[in-house]
Formats: structure tokens, C-alpha cells, sequence
């Protein structure tokens, strides 16, 4: 067909009977699986998406008796972490916010501004000094938080993420306020190797707890390569039913790089880029 507007009259055309066909089969496939319900199970059961996490293939040479020696192993029999929670220089009111969220997420955490004459090499030999066990690093661009990086001291390693979706807890329709007490912690999908280490890094941001009391769930989720973060309270009615109230904040992170040892961007040994 030559002329343009008849070659796009047709094209359309060709797409409504193409729509309207398969409407019309859903239709009627859903009528059928109304009056037998087993062949939606059928259905169901073949038509099984591909994604990453049914794809992956069981990594053998993970050895779980490494757990015992890594660098997360002493907080894992019983030690209590030491985080502190700091920005880039100059930053904006946007991210110091959702650092005042983060130091209400770990317990045991600490905000200390950073000083624009200090280096992030400065900030963590001070830290190291004082006894932290982990830096916690929010940087931002156009005056909103887009990245996070975590630092497990003394000996690293290193965590970079890039930072999307944040949602303040004032953002969050019937929210509720969170407590003093230590959250129940949640990892889902933590599964690969590289997983495992991410896994155990942010584990071992919480405090080992024997009997958890408050109610409260901290989640890591890790779906498609993002890590989605959740925080909820249990409320319990009548003994039987559970629900779930959130307390904010909502954030997803990616994850960028992760760095044996400390932060280093010249020499630093990557693990994962």
C-alpha cells in the first residue's frame, strides 16, 4: 500500500482485530475455567515465568563452614554493633532526613555530620578508633539521596548501592511509630554467593536477638537483583488473626560494587563490579 494514511488505517485495524481476538478468548477461557477449575490449575502450572531467581543455577562451592571465619563471624556469636551513619559533604535537607530514618532503623547507630575538610578515609580511621563496627554512607545528587555505602570495620569489605524509590516514613499513608525495641531482621532470596556476603553484611547491622519483644520486622527482599527494604509492625487481634501495620521508611537499593577492605577507589581489591 503506497499511500501512508491507508497503510496506517489498515495497520490499526489489523491491531483492534488482534486485541479484540484475544479478549474474547480470555473471555472465554474464563468462563470455562469458572465451570471447571481444574483447568485453571492446568493453566497455571505450565505457564510458569522465567526469572531470575528459577533460573539460577545451586552454587556448589559455597561452604557454609566459612561462616565461622569471615568477617562478620564475631557478630554473629553475640557482639553488639557500632554503626555510624554520615553523608557526603554539603549536603541537603532531603538526605539528612533519611539519615535521621536509617539511625531510627539499626539500633545501636549514631549520626555524625560530616566535616567538609574531612575525607572519607579520615572518617573511617576515626571511626575505627572510636570502635565502630560498621559506616554507613549516604551520598546524594539534585538534593536527593541516590546512593549508600556500607563499611564493615575494621577489615571491610565494602558495599556500594545505588539508592532509589525512598519514601519517608511521613510519606506513607497510616503509618505507624516505630519503638526502642530491636526489630526482628528478615532477609529473603539471599541465596548466591555474592548474596550471601550482602546477606550477612546487613545482618550484621542488628543486634543478635534470643526473644524478640516489640513487635517489630525489619525486611530485606531481594527480587531481580534489587533489594527491597520494609519495616512493620505485628498487631495481633483476638488471638487468632495477624496483621501488618508499616512503619516506614521504604528504599531499594542495587547493588553496585562491593570492595575487600575499606574504602579505597584507587587500589581497592573489587570482589564485584
Amino acid at each position: 500500500i503506497k499511500n501512508k494514511m491507508k497503510r496506517a488505517d489498515v495497520v490499526a485495524k489489523l491491531k483492534h482485530d488482534k486485541t479484540q481476538k484475544k479478549l474474547e478468548m480470555r473471555k472465554q477461557r474464563k468462563k470455562e475455567e469458572e465451570e471447571d477449575p481444574t483447568k485453571k490449575e492446568e493453566r497455571l502450572k505450565k505457564n510458569i515465568p522465567k526469572t531470575l531467581e528459577n533460573t539460577r543455577e545451586f552454587d556448589e562451592t559455597i561452604v557454609m563452614q566459612d561462616e565461622e571465619t569471615d568477617e562478620f563471624a564475631e557478630y554473629f556469636n553475640g557482639a553488639t554493633p557500632k554503626i555510624l551513619i554520615t553523608t557526603s559533604r554539603k549536603s541537603t535537607p532531603n538526605t539528612y532526613r533519611f539519615t535521621d530514618e536509617l539511625v531510627d532503623i539499626f539500633p545501636n547507630s549514631e549520626f555524625v555530620k560530616r566535616h567538609p575538610k574531612f575525607d572519607l578515609k579520615k572518617m573511617v580511621e576515626m571511626a575505627v578508633e572510636q570502635e565502630y563496627t560498621d559506616v554507613i554512607v549516604v551520598n546524594e545528587d539534585k538534593k536527593q539521596p541516590t546512593s549508600m555505602t556500607i563499611m564493615h570495620l575494621p577489615n571491610g569489605p565494602t558495599a556500594n548501592f545505588k539508592l532509589s524509590s525512598v519514601r519517608l516514613t511521613k510519606d506513607i499513608a497510616g503509618h505507624g511509630r516505630s519503638t526502642s525495641h530491636k526489630p526482628e531482621l528478615i532477609l529473603n532470596n539471599f541465596n548466591t554467593r555474592l548474596g550471601h556476603t550482602i546477606g550477612r553484611m546487613f545482618a550484621a547491622l542488628f543486634p543478635p536477638i534470643k526473644k524478640f519483644e516489640g513487635r517489630q520486622v525489619a525486611t530485606f527482599h531481594n527480587q531481580r537483583d534489587f533489594i527491597f527494604f520494609r519495616r512493620h509492625r505485628y498487631i495481633f487481634k483476638d488471638g487468632k488473626k495477624v496483621n501488618l501495620q508499616e512503619l516506614g521508611p521504604r528504599f531499594t537499593l542495587k547493588l553496585k560494587s562491593l570492595q575487600r577492605g575499606t574504602f579505597d577507589t584507587k587500589f581497592g581489591d573489587y570482589e564485584w563490579i
